[in-house]
């Protein structure tokens, strides 16, 4: 059972919450960051992409940008931008964007959970990654973003949801991107006992929705940290990493698109006919972008207009967790036997396009600079579990969250 416990967060005055608010680390480049910094010396950005705050050449990944970050934070903490919890809470975190509502515990999760896998994975990480974010938190000790859980709907916490939100939030402000960030603070401490008590007798697993390498980092450092202190009692904070866990009905996984710079040589009536042995191919009238209304359906844009595909029978195992996923029907009928891609991980003629930037996105891609792109219908999150449940690994590029989990409304010590 799962073991998540409440903590002292640091964690911005209310008025400073959404100058402070920020996009996770490492869903921009130095340059986009300084952008969104300009002007605004309360940015978290200062702090999980401190080097913006360095000369242009500096190593982004040289020990004086963690350095900085670290010393950022006491920055804040002294100029009254942080405040720091006189006890330990959980938070309840809610994120709205375009009308839709996830709401889910701000805790932090067991190192031993992650290791005896009741923190469930389905990606593999990179060490290179890894090390960034190691770096980060250890030099700051401290968790400056959160990890992002699922888990599977449970009635009692729902309940507890239900009778804090409630009260008159702690924050309750709207990102630069539109997203609403809504937060309460768990004052009471006997409701901080039965949130603690729920997950550890009723949650069997937490599922990494997003954040697999922050996770691995986060346990990497509390097993330096171990290491360190041969006398730990295991109650110390780095045997625990900040995540926010969103029951599994609140998140939609958005579609994670594809774009080939080329058909391999076929003209397209040959490349038509081909991938007609394992799909149902149906020219589309009209200008309107496909966007696949079920499972197992495709939408293909070639510079003539808009296909709909649909898998045919036998080209796929529907009980198999990875067979049965429409990334993995599309790399194994077409774009490695037909288009030659035979890993999506390393082939320089596929790029990929999150959902979140539109069909229309594929459509000017092809104008561009491919030949043709695809649409799917997004993985959905009862996939992802089984995948993990499985203890397997979903294909390259199969899942793309929104909305991304604000960075700065807490900070986990250790």
């Amino acid at each position: 059972m799962a073991i998540v416990r409440p903590f002292k967060a640091l964690r911005p005055a209310p008025e400073y919450a959404e100058k402070v608010v920020s996009l996770p680390y490492d869903v921009m480049n130095r340059k986009e960051a300084s952008e969104m910094a300009e002007g605004n010396p309360y940015s978290y950005l200062h702090i999980c992409r401190a080097e913006i705050d360095m000369p242009e050449q500096e190593n982004p990944y040289d020990r004086s940008v963690y350095e900085k970050a670290k010393s950022n934070i006491y920055d804040f903490l002294n100029r009254g931008i942080f405040i720091r919890e006189s006890k330990p809470s959980f938070y309840i975190y809610r994120q709205i964007m375009d009308g839709r509502v996830q709401t889910g515990f701000v805790g932090c999760a067991s190192i031993d959970d992650y290791q005896n896998n009741i923190i469930k994975k389905h990606e593999l990480t990179r060490h290179e990654k890894e090390v960034d974010r190691i770096n980060h938190f250890d030099i700051c000790s401290a968790d400056t973003e959160p990890v992002f859980f699922t888990y599977k709907q449970n009635p009692d916490l729902a309940a507890v949801i239900t009778e804090i939100t409630k009260g008159k939030p702690e924050y309750d402000i709207v990102d630069g991107n539109g997203v609403a960030h809504i937060l309460w603070v768990v004052g009471d401490s006997a409701v901080n006992a039965e949130i603690e008590k729920i997950f550890r007798e009723q949650i069997d697993a937490l599922y990494i929705a997003d954040g697999h390498h922050r996770s691995a980092s986060a346990v990497n450092v509390g097993m330096k940290r171990r290491g360190e202190n041969p006398d730990y009692t295991g109650d110390e904070e780095f045997n625990y990493f900040m995540a926010v866990m969103f029951p599994d009905e609140d998140l939609a996984v958005f579609d994670y698109n594809r774009v080939v710079k080329d058909l391999n040589g076929y003209t397209r009536e040959d490349f038509l006919a081909k991938i007609s042995e394992k799909f149902s191919v149906e020219k589309l009238s009209g200008s309107e972008p496909y966007r696949p209304e079920a499972l197992h359906t495709f939408g293909m844009y070639l510079k003539d207009g808009w296909y709909k595909l649909t898998a045919l029978d036998g080209t796929f195992d529907e009980s198999d967790p990875i067979e049965s996923l429409d990334v993995s029907i599309l790399q194994a009928n077409l774009l490695s036997p037909v288009l030659g891609i035979g890993d999506p991980r390393t082939d320089k003629r596929i790029d990929f396009v999150g959902g979140i930037r539109g069909l229309g996105e594929l459509e000017r891609r092809v104008s561009v600079d491919m030949e043709l792109a695809f649409s799917l219908h997004p993985v959905t999150i009862a996939q992802l579990i089984a995948v993990a449940d499985a203890g397997l690994l979903m294909p390259p590029k199969s899942t793309w969250f929104e909305p991304k989990l604000g960075s700065g409304l807490f900070i986990h010590e250790f």
